[in-house]
């Protein structure tokens, strides 16, 4: 591995800035979207059954744009009823964002906020300490799983505080996706960072068969415009490889004959389909319902 390659988590704003480029060239939110208008609303059915309080844990929250979906569809089936919502999310930054975003909204009046700037293993330490756990209605954790050390020991304490008839919703790539081919073949060569490890839904499904609980997986395509990344020099182009392959300016920085195969492996089938002139990288997502 070339030593100039560094990890993208190494540098924050460029992390924040590939990411950007990531969701405005990818259909990533529209995919959520579209699960959470078509599946959501009964998945959520039963959760606030009998209670005068709905408490909702968000971990890894980011700056609340999909947090605020799921909380309009609760609010949808159970109307009037008190939303209890408490987000851990280790970015203040994002914090921030969050709170800007519900300033704005003026139909979040029976739900009370809490934001915590942690990480969900600095939650699950500081809940360990207290002697009686909270339990909640639903648990949603959104594109986190990779930036978690030890994935079955953090599903079976949040599974441990689910209430009767309370859901854990958890979002990340598809075994399916394009993600997993890249992972698989390229992982050892690009510059690994203790923050962040590659898990996709085929590995969440076998860890949660090994704990013994029960779910169910829905899979949604997603696609993510790659286009950019075979023109030579272009900025955006260079983000999206960045996201890519989780490296700080990868195509200035790798190793030639490294790019040159991932280059010619994107464009595959099993990576990517190509469809009125352009690249679409498989984005595909699992959404897994667990139950209580």
């Amino acid at each position: 591995m070339a030593s100039s390659m560094r990890s993208l988590f190494s540098d924050h704003s460029r992390y924040v800035e590939s990411f950007r480029r990531f969701l405005s060239h990818s259909t990533e939110h529209q995919c959520m979207q579209e699960f959470m208008d078509q599946k959501l609303p009964g998945i959520i059915a039963r959760i606030g059954d009998t209670k005068s309080e709905i408490k909702i844990l968000s971990i890894g929250g980011g700056a609340g744009e999909i947090d605020i979906q799921i909380l309009s569809k609760v609010q949808a089936r159970y109307p009037g009823v008190c939303i209890k919502n408490e987000v851990v999310e280790p970015s203040a930054e994002q914090i921030s964002k969050y709170k800007e975003l519900v300033a704005k909204k003026s139909n979040l009046k029976n739900i009370k906020f809490a934001w915590h700037k942690e990480t969900a293993s600095e939650y699950q330490n500081r809940m360990m300490e207290k002697k009686e756990l909270q339990k909640w209605d639903f648990i949603h954790m959104i594109q986190m799983l990779y930036y978690v050390k030890d994935i079955p020991a953090t599903l079976k304490f949040f599974h441990s505080l689910l209430a009767t008839s309370a859901k854990i919703l958890i979002i990340l790539v598809s075994g399916t996706s394009g993600w997993d081919k890249l992972w698989k073949k390229y992982g050892s060569c690009l510059p690994r960072d203790d923050l962040c490890q590659y898990v996709t839904s085929s590995d969440l499904t076998q860890m949660l068969d090994n704990l013994g609980i029960k779910y169910e997986c829905y899979d949604l395509l997603s696609t993510m415009d790659i286009t950019d990344c075979f023109i030579d020099g272009n900025e955006n182009g260079d983000l999206l490889w960045d996201f890519l392959t989780e490296t700080c300016n990868f195509s200035t920085t790798a190793p030639p004959d490294l790019k040159a195969e991932i280059i010619k492996d994107l464009q595959e089938p099993e990576f990517s389909v190509k469809k009125e002139g352009k690249v679409l990288f498989n984005n595909s997502l699992s959404f897994v319902v667990v139950e209580a």
